[in-house]
């Protein structure tokens, strides 16, 4: 069975100019080209791993071969990732690809409620989609009726993708007056000190 560095090496050198593999991840770089394959059952075309849900493109600059890679190894490598023309520091490059990540699950979060709308001729559920597009977050009472159709449908979401705001009183006020069992609906769309406010509220944690 080979190895990682010898599964890298055996991916990354044919398809670029230099012999070794420092000088071969220089002449790569990330194109911002991401996908989303809403499973998670790809492979890193750089190092094999499996189970990926995300892809990001990477681009040799000489031989303009790509490869479909997870988000790791261009950080692992330190491929290139350009921003307004600037390459950014490696910190700042898990800033940028964290972002896309962010930014595909929200997509995630709308396909789905997309679908669910389409599914059932609600009101609540168009006006649950219309407040994620602009607030990014659902209240507790939409996000309960969400997940509750979302299930109904069977329709594919990752509940931890979605959030649920708690900003304003009102909102604390239907969280701590709901049925605990509504509430499992939605847990693992809160955040953990969401889930410990629901705690001290009186709502259990869900079993399982």
């Amino acid at each position: 069975m080979a190895t990682y560095t010898q599964r890298v090496r055996d991916s990354i050198l044919p398809l670029s100019v230099a012999v070794s593999l420092p000088k071969a991840f220089e002449e790569w770089r990330f194109t911002g080209q991401t996908h989303d394959h809403e499973e998670p059952h790809e492979t890193c075309q750089l190092c094999g791993q499996e189970g990926l849900r995300y892809h990001f493109e990477i681009q040799n600059d000489f031989t303009y071969h790509t490869l479909d890679v997870g988000s790791h190894c261009i950080l692992q490598f330190d491929v290139a990732v350009y921003e307004d023309g600037q390459r950014l520091s490696p910190r700042d490059a898990k800033a940028r690809l964290n972002k896309l990540v962010q930014k595909m699950r929200l997509e995630s979060c709308i396909r789905a409620l997309e679908r669910l709308a389409r599914a059932e001729n609600s009101q609540i559920l168009s006006g649950a989609l219309e407040y994620y597009r602009t607030n990014k977050r659902l209240t507790p009472k939409q996000a309960f009726v969400v997940f509750w159709r979302l299930r109904r449908h069977r329709i594919d979401h990752d509940a931890s993708f979605f959030n649920v705001t708690l900003r304003k009183k009102r909102y604390v006020e239907d969280l701590a007056s709901m049925e605990t069992s509504k509430v499992h609906f939605f847990w693992r769309a809160l955040s953990p000190s969401q889930r410990k406010q629901a705690i001290s509220q009186g709502h259990a944690p869900p079993s399982s």
